[in-house]
């Protein structure tokens, strides 16, 4: 489960900002960090609305006075909110209210776990988005390419 929360939330976070200076690498990052709980089995921190509240606030605080590369991280807490949604994270009460719903961890098993064979469906799916952002963003073209590589930014001519 990596294209299905990769490529749509740079598409989501893209068409809600519509900010040619984003860091869209960051928030890729920021979509697959909560992945990192799957040796768990269960979900953690990263499934929790306290979680990406936690990062967001490191994020402001770790860089205070340094504006840009609050900017620039500021894409990691998005993209784990926007995990938490494409992951349907906030259907488990217990989990996504953490703990503010009891200190204890959820039981349940990971959404990315716990769908079965929907999940080849919800990959694929990922991977026509990939495609579409990779056209999109055209970065089939060497220069923009480099320069999303580089900065994780895109021209302001493929805002929607």
């Amino acid at each position: 489960m990596v294209l299905w929360f990769l490529a749509p939330a740079v598409l989501i976070v893209w068409a809600v900002f519509r900010s040619p200076s984003a860091d869209y690498r960051m928030v890729a990052v920021g979509a697959l960090l909560p992945l990192v709980e799957l040796p768990f089995g269960a979900p953690r921190v990263l499934h929790s609305l306290t979680g990406a509240a936690a990062l967001l606030v490191l994020v402001m605080l770790a860089f205070r006075g340094q504006r840009l590369r609050q900017r620039q991280l500021l894409g990691i807490p998005i993209g784990v909110l926007v995990h938490q949604v494409l992951d349907g994270a906030w259907a488990d009460t217990r989990a996504f209210w953490w703990p503010f719903a009891g200190t204890s961890w959820s039981d349940a098993e990971l959404p990315e776990l716990g769908r079965g064979g929907w999940n080849v469906l919800l990959e694929l799916a990922g991977a026509v988005a990939l495609w579409w952002t990779w056209r999109r963003f055209r970065l089939d073209e060497p220069d923009r390419r480099e320069r999303f590589r580089r900065t994780g930014q895109v021209g302001r001519d493929v805002l929607p």
